[in-house]
């Protein structure tokens, strides 16, 4: 009897004890959620400033690229004007800009917009325009995917692959720029050349629309001499073509020069394979084969070009005289350029003298210039920026 009761009493103990234990356990525990209510919890410390870094480093990206990982790159392209419409988009004609558009959509996969550092007429050449343009690199089997931008080497070379069937126009150099920087306001220098080629001959075909062909023997010191009064800050209304849209006609011609060089495209003369073999064997220790004495300083042939009735033998072109006038500034008005070579051209064939020329300039009117220089001798020589340290 008493052990049976024993036994009955025993699940009661236990039962007791759990509750007890359960009580204490209870009380713990809501002593514990009073304190995390107090003041945080572990779990919230250790999360916060992996938040708090998370949000710099986006933050940090977001700097870097502003617009949601949007690269600028400026890159340098050269062309053959003569099948462009000028370098400007336009809708129903073929230009610079809108190949390179074409071009740049094709490698990215979404339209794109290029901006030019300087702008040229139709049929004006550039041997290095400058623009920029702005590529989102996103993932191809991940769409919406931003990707780390693309190398600019790759985006030369890509582009240029969609620029074949373009053989006029391709891009020379590429590099990436902070996304602030603009192709044309950011330029600091601009450089064109103008190739006039004189002689009576008839032109080369395989000068055809890269140079202005005058018949007349042009008088170069009388030319530079002209360059003399132009050079300099000076208010070239004169030299401003109607529809300018500056504000102001005011310029500082930092260099308007003329060169007489060899026209070009060149292939040495049986003089010039002589004087180059002459000087190979001198720096050989070999005798030269050569009876003609030549001097290796001496450049290849300006002064023969002169000769106009000399026989050059069969089949052979005599070549004209090439002269190069270059100007140089931070900016140019409209059509500055071809109408400070359509003066100068002017006053090599004797049509104008030195004073007609400060009188064209002092007089602030266009309508008194000589007739412009045609596109096709013109070229964008050079674009200079101060450019950001990569």
């Amino acid at each position: 009897m008493v052990g049976s009761r024993k036994e009955k009493q025993k699940p009661f103990a236990l039962r007791l004890k759990f509750q007890i234990s359960m009580t204490h356990s209870l009380k713990h525990s809501v002593d514990l959620e009073g304190s995390y209510n107090n003041r945080p919890s572990k779990l919230s410390k250790i999360e916060h400033p992996s938040h708090i870094e998370e949000e710099e480093e986006e933050e940090e990206e977001m700097n870097q690229n502003p617009k949601n990982g949007i690269q600028r790159y400026l890159f340098a392209i050269e062309y053959i004007g003569t099948r462009f419409s000028g370098s400007q988009k336009q809708l129903t004609c073929r230009t610079v800009v809108g190949a390179l558009e074409e071009a740049f959509a094709k490698f990215v996969g979404q339209p794109v917009s290029v901006s030019c550092s300087s702008r040229t007429d139709a049929g004006v050449h550039a041997l290095s325009n400058v623009c920029h343009v702005d590529i989102q690199r996103t993932s191809k089997r991940k769409p919406g995917e931003v990707l780390p931008p693309h190398e600019p080497a790759v985006v030369g070379r890509a582009v240029n692959h969609f620029l074949q069937h373009d053989s006029d126009l391709t891009i020379i150099d590429v590099r990436r720029v902070p996304s602030d920087f603009h192709a044309r306001f950011k330029a600091q220098e601009r450089t064109y050349f103008y190739r006039l080629l004189s002689g009576p001959e008839p032109l080369s075909t395989f000068e055809k629309d890269r140079a202005w062909h005058v018949c007349e023997d042009l008088n170069v010191p009388a030319m530079q001499e002209a360059c003399r009064v132009l050079v300099g800050c000076h208010d070239f209304s004169s030299f401003r073509a109607a529809g300018c849209q500056a504000k102001s006609p005011i310029r500082t011609l930092d260099e308007l020069s003329v060169t007489e060089v060899i026209e070009s495209p060149y292939f040495p003369s049986v003089m010039d394979r002589e004087r180059h073999n002459k000087v190979s064997s001198d720096l050989r220790g070999y005798p030269s084969n050569s009876e003609t004495d030549i001097s290796p300083s001496s450049s290849p042939c300006i002064d023969k070009v002169t000769t106009s009735s000399e026989d050059v033998g069969f089949g052979k072109r005599r070549r004209h005289r090439c002269l190069v006038v270059t100007a140089r500034a931070r900016s140019f008005l409209y059509h500055q350029v071809r109408l400070l070579v359509g003066v100068l051209k002017a006053v090599g064939s004797g049509n104008l003298t030195i004073p007609d020329v400060e009188r064209i300039l002092n007089a602030k009117n266009v309508t008194s210039a000589s007739p412009m220089a045609p596109a096709c001798g013109l070229y964008l020589g050079e674009v200079k920026y101060d450019l950001p340290t990569t």
